[in-house]
């Protein structure tokens, strides 16, 4: 399970890897989830956040003792950390353009969009092990328990707050996705997106609000 961050101020205003802490709205929403949600998240074990103090804040909120994960941290998007896409499309216009369209492009001198996809993908089949005949684990769609190719196994349930664009890295790679679909998928704050499965065949459900609407 794939959980985002609160909103803060960098998210709100679509700035790249400032790393702010949450504002207050952002701390309050995810106190509220933390106590709708926070029972059922402890039922998924190990958990993990990405580095950023947004994570780990909403990590703690939420009540999950979670271990830290680089691979899930934000896109690097080097030079441009700080700066938001409107202040950039202005000033390097090609360059932005170039690295909506290219997956391979890195004008930023950060990450491409297949370096963020290959490296949340690591970490994705990391969770299952290896696969193959002995010890191949995939979820039994009744009742949503892992099942071995030819023994039992225990239901390994994992709980990550990880960065949206780390979340859309996930979906796209997990689902085998062209890279442009990665553009076209939103994962609102505070929600979580659910992937089932092993690597290579993955299930998805996505955009779960950890707190019922108003």
């Amino acid at each position: 399970m794939l959980v985002t961050p609160a909103v803060n101020a960098e998210l709100r205003h679509a700035v790249f890897g400032a790393d702010e802490p949450l504002d207050a709205a952002g701390r309050r929403a995810a106190e509220r989830a933390g106590a709708h949600a926070a029972a059922s998240l402890r039922t998924h074990t190990p958990a993990y956040a990405a580095p950023s103090v947004r994570c780990r804040q909403t990590a703690d909120a939420l009540g999950l003792a979670a271990e830290p994960e680089a691979e899930l941290a934000d896109w690097d998007v080097g030079r441009w950390r700080g700066r938001g896409l409107e202040e950039l499309a202005a000033a390097e216009g090609e360059a932005v353009r170039a690295w909506l369209t290219d997956p391979a492009a890195a004008p930023h001198g950060g990450e491409s969009l297949l370096q963020l996809r290959g490296r949340v993908g690591v970490w994705l089949d990391g969770l299952t092990g290896p696969s193959g005949p002995q010890g191949t684990t995939e979820t039994d769609d009744t009742d949503g328990t892992h099942r071995s190719d030819n023994t039992p196994a225990a239901p390994h349930r994992v709980v990550a707050v990880a960065e949206p664009a780390a979340v859309r890295a996930a979906v796209v790679y997990a689902l085998d996705l062209p890279s442009a679909a990665f553009w076209r998928l939103d994962v609102p704050p505070l929600t979580r997106t659910e992937l089932t499965g092993r690597a290579g065949r993955w299930n998805l459900r996505c955009g779960i609000p950890l707190t019922p609407d108003p």
